[in-house]
């Protein structure tokens, strides 16, 4: 796997005198780090990185390494067109279905705190946590379905076609499955619709803690995952899937 010299670089360069709150809220990947080591990127989080290892007797140099080998390069320059049902599944299972499943307890934990330490101050974020929570119960049977039953028929189809045979399924065999998973689509991005209209698209007030901050770049980055995981089975798979049907 290639490395990401441009990261590493800036890691090793000026993540040692940053602090906490400003490494998470530019590199998400940190996080599951501080959290293991318990490095408080909250209320602790004008803490440089230098200062709150040394004061816990944590190696900074093992934080980096962990925080570095977190970071993935980027993968906009997939050329998903050439890619077949098959490549397209296993892209949007690895990239896609394993992020969101990572994503939602992570999420609605610092939701679940920013509510709980101030949701008085910021009454709108109790709405925000009782829609991402809708997002959460939409995505997860979502997913199951799409693992057990669409994208096994599509590759029972692709089967079928590569091999110069036709299936005696009719069109509803992957339309129907098809027009579930649009539906579902669709319920989830209004959803997150709704939320970055109540977060003002996704910006912080200018006295919310590091946890606010961080929430809302993870939904705003989230909602981004979900426009690129719809586009990639509703204008590409799914096309892919009835057309193979009509062979």
């Amino acid at each position: 796997m290639r490395t990401d010299l441009r990261f590493k670089s800036l890691t090793m360069n000026t993540m040692t005198q940053q602090s906490l709150s400003g490494i998470v809220l530019e590199h998400h990947e940190a996080i599951p780090v501080f959290e293991k080591y318990n490095l408080d990127f909250c209320c602790g989080g004008k803490k440089t990185l230098e200062a709150a290892c040394k004061e816990k007797n944590i190696s900074l140099q093992d934080v980096i390494v962990e925080i570095e080998n977190g970071a993935r390069p980027g993968l906009s320059g997939a050329r998903f067109e050439g890619m077949n049902a098959e490549q397209l599944i296993g892209y949007i299972l690895m990239h896609h279905h394993f992020y969101v499943r990572q994503a939602l307890p992570t999420i609605s934990e610092h939701i679940g705190k920013v509510v709980t330490k101030h949701g008085d101050t910021y009454p709108y974020m109790r709405k925000v946590q009782e829609l991402f929570a809708e997002v959460r119960g939409e995505l997860l049977p979502h997913m199951m379905k799409e693992e057990n039953i669409l994208f096994p028929r599509i590759r029972e189809i692709a089967e079928l076609v590569k091999k110069g045979l036709k299936t005696d399924q009719p069109a509803s065999y992957i339309n129907a499955p098809v027009a579930v998973m649009e539906s579902e689509h669709e319920k989830a991005g209004e959803l997150m619709a709704a939320i970055r209209e109540l977060t003002q698209q996704y910006t912080p007030q200018e006295n919310a803690c590091t946890t606010h901050r961080l929430c809302l770049e993870e939904l705003k980055a989230f909602e981004e995952d979900l426009h690129q995981h719809v586009h990639l089975e509703n204008n590409l798979l799914f096309p892919m899937g009835e057309n193979m049907m009509l062979n």
